[in-house]
């Protein structure tokens, strides 16, 4: 019922073109039952289970196992399936981003000589480079304006002395406690110092809880960290860097800076913390409380002349909250009212605002390499009215309003690259594991690049999650090389999360190569490895 009603505002969202090409499968008749029957093409060929229990099924367009697949199948299969070929379609540079914690907190390279064989192990493969974090909680730890690059240096050293590019983060932000974040890295002890004093340096929630991840842009122009301001200190810290690894940017080793601009370096206010109990697919809370942005709201009030307007919302829920649960974000709710519309509109503008005063600084203190920003792939509630997992984090893209294009706009103000994630994800996959989401991540990887392509920015992507079966190369090749454009875009890098163990095991990396090569627009054969060796303990042994 809630689809129902909801298809109308549906015309006001990009479509995605139809021609989009996909792994197809055509009726089977090698083997008596379902395969081969009328059925058999509302169904999927899918891996289900995990491990050395891993195997293909028959899935039905609700998820569940119609019928498991023997090895005999598994050849057939091979054989039948259709991919498109990427021989000779242009070429995407591949990085893969190392591990959180590469340098420890000491400022050392972690067990350098496992690192070393890693790397090897991605230049045979033909990867272009690697990209790394460059922790502020590492580097200017201890005291303002003192940074120890020592750790960052003997790192790129090793990647240099192995001909791989270098891709580096401005990493403002805490490591730990989101996904995929397996150390912890705090902000300098200098700055948690000046927040135990004042916590309002951080951004903050309706209950008053802080989220001391990164520090709010409420204090980008105010000086309270020791006689500097926010944007102050990210400028010093990224002109610091420029001096010196001044050689790797002369060699051209270093060939672009990503900016970190929030929580976990994206653009976007840290609307859904999993350390305050959020869970997917929560839609978030404002996180606008801090006394910094709340007198910049009252500002803006006034300005309107609303007085009463100087206030974020009470209605809108809480972190785990349904859309349809809440005055604010369900289907005719305020977030469509003149109040709504104008306390959306400042904490977007807030956002844009940041992005524009940060890039600004970082083109003076990287003049002449590439910079670039990324933004988080909100794609759960995408297919509500309003959009409210966007809403909260930032992004204001309800269905009546393209939100993306504004900060498109402004990363072309400052020549941007603009690198996405979670153009690995497929939306039915999401609407079998949680329908109630109402996710459409492939509908929002094509409003984001369309926005950004529209402005003739490039555009870089990275996967949300870990990947290392066929499916999610395949999706993330699709939106990178989209079929028969007219105007032949495609994404100008891709940086693929992370390396690992897991990665270099041996199933695992063939795919992967494979993988690279149609990226480099390379032919790519396909896998020779027996199914009944994945049984086996060599099968599983990493390649390093």
């Amino acid at each position: 019922m809630a689809l129902l009603s909801l298809q109308p505002f549906r015309c006001f969202t990009p479509r995605r073109p139809s021609n989009v090409s996909k792994t197809t499968m055509p009726a089977l008749s090698f083997s008596p039952g379902l395969w081969g029957s009328s059925e058999f093409d509302s169904r999927r060929l899918r891996v289900v289970g995990d491990g050395k229990y891993r195997r293909l099924a028959v899935v039905s367009a609700e998820g569940s196992v119609v019928e498991n697949v023997c090895d005999e199948q598994v050849a057939e299969v091979a054989q039948i399936v259709q991919e498109r070929d990427f021989t000779g379609t242009p070429y995407v540079p591949i990085y893969v981003m190392l591990p959180l914690g590469v340098i420890n907190m000491n400022s050392e390279v972690v067990e350098p000589e496992v690192l070393m064989d890693q790397l090897r192990a991605l230049k045979s493969v033909g990867v272009d480079g690697v990209m790394v974090d460059c922790w502020w909680g590492i580097v200017e730890a201890h005291n303002p304006q003192s940074y120890n690059w020592s750790g960052y240096k003997k790192l790129f050293q090793i990647v240099r002395d192995l001909n791989l590019k270098l891709q580096v983060v401005m990493s403002f932000h805490e490591c730990g406690g989101n996904v995929g974040d397996d150390v912890h890295i705090p902000l300098p002890h200098w700055v948690t110092e000046i927040g135990q004093k004042n916590p309002d340096i951080y951004f903050t929630n309706r209950e008053g809880q802080r989220i001391v991840e990164c520090l709010t842009w409420g204090i980008d122009k105010e000086r309270v960290l020791k006689g500097r301001t926010a944007v102050e200190v990210y400028f010093d810290y990224m002109r610091s860097f420029r001096v010196e690894f001044n050689e790797f940017f002369a060699e051209g080793i270093i060939s672009e800076i990503e900016v970190g601009l929030g929580p976990c370096g994206e653009l976007r206010y840290p609307s859904y913390p999993a350390q305050h109990g959020w869970k997917y697919p929560g839609i978030g809370e404002f996180q606008c409380y801090d006394r910094y942005l709340m007198e910049n709201l009252r500002k803006a009030a006034e300005i309107r002349g609303h007085f009463f307007w100087a206030r974020a919302p009470d209605n809108a829920g809480s972190y785990n909250s349904r859309p349809q649960d809440t005055g604010f974000f369900r289907d005719g709710g305020d977030y469509d009212s003149y109040y709504g519309r104008f306390f959306l509109d400042w904490y977007s503008n807030v956002l844009v605002d940041h992005g524009d005063r940060v890039l600004t600084l970082a083109n003076l203190a990287f003049e002449g390499t590439s910079i670039a920003a990324k933004l988080s792939g909100i794609h759960w509630w995408y297919k509500t009215a309003s959009h409210a997992a966007e809403l909260t984090a930032g992004f204001y893209n309800p269905c009546n309003r393209d939100g993306y294009a504004p900060i498109a706009a402004m990363f072309k103000k400052h020549a941007a690259a603009l690198n996405f994630t979670c153009v690995e994800l497929r939306t039915l996959n999401q609407h079998e594991d949680f329908p109630e989401a109402m996710a459409d991540p492939e509908g929002l990887v094509w409003q984001v690049l369309n926005a950004a392509w529209d402005v003739n920015i490039p555009v870089a992507s990275e996967n949300a999650l870990n990947c290392h079966d066929r499916e999610g190369y395949n999706k993330i090749l699709e939106n990178a090389k989209p079929l028969n454009d007219p105007d032949g875009r495609h994404l100008s890098a891709f940086t693929y999360l992370r390396l690992s163990p897991v990665l270099l095991e041996r199933h695992n990396f063939m795919e992967f190569e494979r993988f690279v090569k149609k990226m480099h627009g390379e032919a790519a054969t396909d896998l020779q490895i027996n199914p009944k060796e994945e049984n086996t303990a060599d099968s599983s042994a990493n390649l390093q």
